[in-house]
């Protein structure tokens, strides 16, 4: 028996029972009555399983044009936002007969390993979040059918970019906080570096620019509760007139300024006002309620794999950003005495 890799191949199954890798085909797809004998069907079955043989479904699917799997590579799944992505795109995919395979990157953003022997030998097509893009080099999946989440348009690597308008829900962060009275800003800003997170920095500065008598001010977190516990302490501690509203570039950097907030020895909204962007479960959860920027993540999802399928079937894509909108609760009020 001459083994061409530590994997056996069909090769290998044909010369243990004598035949042709035509009759291992056959008999192996179900297909050899009336073309091979019992007799030579057992023999190759026999040999297939002495050799531990297991046909490559994948690549054979892909020469029949027909794998029906789809790849979502998301970051970290360190909140249920991308569970929602995930949902959405699964429900669609469904519907037109596919599979959707979720890829968290392992660290969040940058390289990951391939999770494939070859992801262009078992994938039609790839969904990826601008956070997670680094992982595509790893995975060749910029080579297959792809579609950009959360993506500069401009410089997308893929065929076709879906986003949610981000720019819009600062602008409704910053028309909110300006009407209640607000002119002393706190930028915390998530420490990724992300077209996403950079749009937050760039609509909220612009906004705030057009305003006599504003200011704000930037620091940086990593998205984690006590990054952002340790970040919006030290910056509400700077000497000088301290921000009266906080702009967190997610809930999850909201709920640690909660906590910074309160052990300096103050009060959300009294003293400080504070804002998030995503709606997760927990801007409910925080007392006083936390007033976010609701984002649809299932339609994100929905609308990137009706994206990647017409990119597949050579289509022009849906165009147009997916609305969002302020969602107005309990963290926010007027600012306090100076």
């Amino acid at each position: 028996m001459a083994r061409g890799s530590t994997r056996p191949t069909s090769r290998d199954v044909a010369q243990a029972a004598g035949v042709s890798q035509a009759a291992v085909s056959l008999v192996l797809g179900d297909k050899w009555r009336g073309r091979v004998s019992e007799a030579t069907a057992e023999r190759v079955r026999e040999a297939a399983r002495d050799l531990g043989y297991r046909p490559n479904l994948a690549a054979r699917n892909l020469r029949l044009g027909r794998t029906r799997t789809v790849l979502l590579v998301v970051p970290a799944l360190t909140t249920e936002f991308f569970a929602g992505v995930y949902t959405g795109a699964a429900r669609v995919a469904a519907e037109h007969g596919f599979g959707v395979v979720l890829y968290p990157s392992p660290e969040g953003v940058g390289p990951a390993r391939d999770p494939f022997a070859s992801a262009q030998a078992a994938l039609d097509g790839v969904i990826a979040s601008s956070m997670a893009a680094d992982a595509l080099t790893a995975i060749r999946g910029d080579q297959l059918p792809l579609v950009m989440l959360d993506s500069d348009p401009e410089g997308s690597l893929g065929a076709a970019t879906v986003n949610l308008d981000i720019a819009d829900g600062v602008r409704q962060v910053a028309e909110h906080l300006l009407s209640l009275g607000h002119r002393r800003f706190l930028h915390l800003a998530a420490d990724v570096p992300s077209w996403t997170f950079e749009v937050r920095a760039r609509e909220l500065a612009s906004r705030l620019r057009d305003v006599p008598g504003t200011s704000v001010r930037t620091t940086r977190a990593p998205i984690s509760i006590e990054g952002a516990v340790t970040a919006t302490e030290a910056a509400l501690s700077l000497p000088g007139p301290r921000p009266t509203a906080l702009v967190c570039d997610d809930d999850k950097l909201a709920a640690g300024a909660y906590k910074a907030v309160r052990r300096l020895g103050l009060r959300v909204p009294d003293d400080v006002s504070v804002t998030g962007l995503d709606d997760l479960a927990l801007a409910t959860a925080i007392d006083p309620e936390l007033t976010t920027v609701r984002l649809d993540a299932e339609l994100f999802g929905e609308r990137g794999m009706r994206a990647l399928l017409a990119v597949m079937e050579g289509r022009a894509p849906e165009g147009g950003d997916i609305p969002v909108q302020l969602v107005v609760r309990g963290s926010t009020a007027p600012p306090g005495l100076p």
